[in-house]
């Protein structure tokens, strides 16, 4: 049988664009800066009484889409099997997962278990800091990102967010070399 042809690589969303439209967005971007902002309280009481296992699929989806791409897998071998929980505390969620043999996935919180590490701050802040906006130390400094738990593990997530190389995924993203 014959071979089949390779298929030619499917262009990246940026390269889609205008070149002239590409650079002003870009322009934009680089000059956003995340409002300050709460969820409102009614909002998040109801976010609260909600199942929590869409939001914490979302998550651990966009996890695994970074493991091994710009987390590096083999520095986050102490997080295997180990329970975390993220709260957006002016949204109301509760996010439990755990790091397993094929990635993250959901964790079923145990009333009677604490999780190993909690990770807890506002939606603003959690955002800020996923656009690097704020560094994880001035977060942590000003008591607005709270660790519980694990040190050790706190410390080994800080790190690895220091560790990724957001310019590079910025640009692959953009479609900048």
């Amino acid at each position: 049988m014959p071979a089949l042809p390779s298929l030619p690589r499917p262009p990246l969303p940026a390269e889609l664009l205008p070149g002239s439209l590409r650079q002003r967005i870009g322009e934009r971007l680089e000059a956003f800066r995340v409002p300050d902002f709460t969820v409102p309280a009614a909002l998040a009481r109801l976010v609260a009484r909600l199942p929590q296992q869409a939001p914490t699929h979302v998550l651990t989806l966009a996890l695994n889409l970074a493991l091994g791409r710009i987390l590096p897998r083999d520095t986050l071998v102490p997080l295997t099997g180990r329970h975390l929980q993220l709260r957006v505390l002016d949204a109301g969620l509760t996010l439990d997962f755990s790091l397993g043999d094929k990635g993250f996935r959901r964790a079923a919180p145990a009333a009677e278990a604490k999780p190993d590490l909690v990770i807890s701050a506002t939606a603003r802040d959690f955002i800020a800091l996923a656009l690097r906006e704020e560094d994880p130390d001035t977060l942590f400094f000003s008591r607005r990102l709270r660790m519980e738990g694990d040190t050790d593990l706190g410390l080994l997530v800080k790190n690895t967010l220091d560790a990724v190389e957001w310019e590079a995924l910025k640009s692959r993203l953009s479609g900048r070399r």
